[in-house]
């Protein structure tokens, strides 16, 4: 009967022993995938902050050099359309030659700078395009990020009150189980005693 219960008493703190260890890691684990999600809310909310500032700033770019082309190529129509009916009407004057060549060098500066306008909007637009690209790609790597640490926090909460309520369990089991061996240790003694025979003292023999 006593080894049965120092038999059971050895495998209770075994088990005590490996609950309370997992408890620790599980804790720990916990931890840790609490912290992970926090940095990834926290790079998303940057991440949005910072898209939104530049696309913010990629449509005024793109206003201004639209703006800007619309501009040139309404200044070359204008100086196109007049200087085309000024050729027409007077070809023979020689002020109106001198000035078409002029206008014709204008209207290479203004195309030149159209080119470069269109240049610009076609930078900011391909610019704008791959930061939208990789915005995309690493919110939904986020997502996917925070969707495996969920679950793994919530499979591994679980499992920690299911620990806790077993280490409960066993703490009282091993409670009980010493408190048996105590009165079986009791008992043992309790028999000991009687079974040695006192001497009894000279004058009684």
């Amino acid at each position: 009967k006593k080894a049965e219960h120092e038999e059971d008493l050895d495998s209770l703190h075994g088990k005590i022993d490996k609950a309370e260890a997992s408890i620790t890691t599980l804790t720990n684990d916990i931890a840790t995938l609490e912290a992970e999600l926090g940095e990834i809310a926290t790079s998303q909310k940057e991440m949005d902050a910072n898209r939104q500032e530049e696309h913010k700033d990629y449509e005024a770019a793109k206003t201004d050099y639209e703006q800007g082309i619309e501009g040139v190529q309404m200044a070359i129509k204008v100086l196109k359309d007049y200087y085309g009916q000024a050729f027409l009407q007077q070809p023979e004057v020689g002020t109106h030659s001198a000035a078409g060549g002029s206008a014709g060098g204008i209207i290479g500066l203004l195309e030149v700078a159209e080119s470069d306008f269109s240049k610009l909007l076609a930078e900011v637009e391909a610019d704008e395009k791959a930061a939208q690209t990789e915005y995309d790609q690493q919110t939904k790597a986020n997502k996917v990020a925070k969707a495996e640490k969920e679950t793994s926090l919530k499979y591994k909460t679980k499992e920690l009150k299911e620990t806790e309520k077993e280490l409960e369990e066993l703490k009282s089991d091993r409670d009980g189980e010493q408190s048996e061996l105590d009165a079986v240790l009791d008992y043992y003694s309790g028999i000991k005693k009687r079974c040695i025979a006192k001497p009894e003292p000279y004058e009684e023999r």
